[in-house]
């Protein structure tokens, strides 16, 4: 499986990434602004997402709003 980032470079584990666009995720009090830097990041089961953690709360995002760091 690979799994690809906005611009289309390729993630793995471990990496970091960017965020490319203000998210909104609901239950939680504060957006995460763009330009957010998520270190170690980790792969889950569907090529269009990711974990990692942002504001001390793991998350799951889609790959679309991020760019490799």
């Amino acid at each position: 499986m690979e799994v690809k980032d906005c611009n289309g470079a390729l993630l793995k584990a471990g990496d970091s990434v960017i965020i490319t666009k203000t998210l909104k995720p609901k239950g939680v009090s504060s957006p995460i602004k763009m330009g957010a830097k998520i270190k170690s990041i980790r792969l889950t089961d569907s090529e269009d997402e990711i974990e990692g953690k942002v504001n001390n709360i793991m998350m799951v995002i889609r790959t679309e709003f991020v760019k490799k760091a």
